[in-house]
């Protein structure tokens, strides 16, 4: 059975069946600067297979709660290599969305114990008042 072409360009839906990532998204991610795409004659747009990787690293970084413009200013390393470790460029960045993380996590907390204080409070039978039998 031949093997496929790798060098050969992608059309957009060979790159998301790639990378699982949705049409919408992959053009989301070519009109924000993060992808580059070509037109085919047909109007199509046509990807480098660099893209799959490219797809891939942005949709890690996405999940971690990074936006598309504090990837965009990512170096090309970050999206160029699969899987690649934090640019030194990037380290702030990804500094900053740990600390923006963990203060929520703080504020969560804190509402988590209020609300739990309110309930303790509301079980309890109010001071003076007899329960029924």
């Amino acid at each position: 059975m031949p093997q496929p072409d790798t060098q050969a360009p992608l059309t957009i839906g060979a790159l998301a069946r790639a990378t699982g990532a949705s049409q919408r998204s992959i053009r989301h991610y070519d009109a924000h600067g993060l992808l580059a795409s070509t037109r085919a004659g047909n109007g199509y747009r046509s990807f480098a297979p660099l893209a799959v990787t490219q797809v891939r690293q942005i949709q890690k970084l996405i999940s971690t709660g990074l936006n598309l413009a504090e990837i965009r200013s990512f170096p090309d390393c970050m999206l160029l290599v699969n899987d690649a470790r934090s640019c030194p460029e990037a380290t702030q960045i990804q500094r900053d969305r740990l600390a923006a993380i963990e203060r929520q996590i703080q504020d969560l907390e804190r509402r988590r114990t209020q609300l739990r204080a309110m309930l303790a409070q509301s079980a309890e039978p109010a001071a003076g008042v007899r329960s029924a039998p």
